[in-house]
């Protein structure tokens, strides 16, 4: 029976056929923005292991330290949970084939990354925009403005601050992942506001796979001391079990 995240996508794309997207060269140098270290495999994986596979250079940019998914763990508290978050998306990295020093950790407070009126934001923003002047992206993939998930939509806000200092305009790329378990009506994306592209990744599925699997703090109970962890359960790792990922670019 279909999950109620494939009744969504499949509703998404019934009532907007999405473009495929075929040669993802056309990208060029790409940064990929994650609000959370495993965002970037969940919701962009194929297109980094396809870009890399390409030798197109592509820059992550982990915008929260993670600490929070196990908040009452005392065998991890807030500094170990975020050190062992980093090391585990730089083993996502190296299986993407994407180089140690081509990721920045922003490492802002996980659940409280800056919105515009907080005083921390204007800080964030310069250090983003210093970072897209230094590596010159041609596309941001950054994630769903609605992504009903705040730091998610705080991630884009941040995002689109940075972007307004540049001198050259960067394509901009949405990807949702929260969005069909946890979005409704208002959350998704409107007729007017965005064309879809599909990007079909059969060739590299097993990679993101792997790369998904190396967020083990998140998709395993390595963590058991926490009975309000998050954790994503197979079940719902069984929306990014697909040969392709969405791709959303305003009009």
């Amino acid at each position: 029976m279909p999950t109620i995240s494939g009744h969504r996508q499949a509703e998404l794309l019934a009532r907007r056929p999405a473009l495929l997207l075929t040669d993802v060269t056309r990208l060029g140098r790409t940064v990929v923005v994650a609000p959370h270290p495993d965002d970037e495999s969940l919701g962009a994986g194929g297109a980094i292991a396809l870009l890399r596979a390409a030798n197109v250079p592509v820059h992550v940019l982990f915008v929260s330290d993670g600490s929070q998914s196990h908040p009452n763990s005392p065998a991890y508290p807030a500094q170990r949970l975020m050190e062992l978050r980093e090391t585990e998306a730089r083993e996502a990295l190296r299986i993407l084939n994407v180089p140690a020093e081509a990721a920045t950790f922003l490492r802002l407070p996980d659940t409280q990354v800056p919105t515009p009126g907080d005083a921390r934001f204007a800080a964030a923003v310069a250090t983003v925009a210093d970072l897209l002047n230094a590596f010159r992206p041609d596309t941001v993939l950054v994630p769903w403005r609605r992504d009903p998930h705040r730091d998610h939509r705080a991630a884009w806000q941040l995002l689109q601050k940075a972007v307004e200092l540049l001198s050259t305009q960067p394509r901009w790329l949405e990807y949702p992942i929260w969005l069909w378990e946890l979005g409704d009506a208002d959350d998704q994306p409107r007729p007017d506001e965005v064309r879809v592209w599909q990007l079909p990744i059969g060739s590299v599925v097993g990679r993101k796979k792997a790369a998904i699997a190396a967020h083990r703090s998140q998709v395993t109970r390595l963590i058991d001391d926490d009975p309000t962890a998050f954790y994503l359960s197979p079940d719902l790792l069984a929306h990014f079990d697909v040969p392709h990922e969405l791709f959303f670019e305003p009009i």
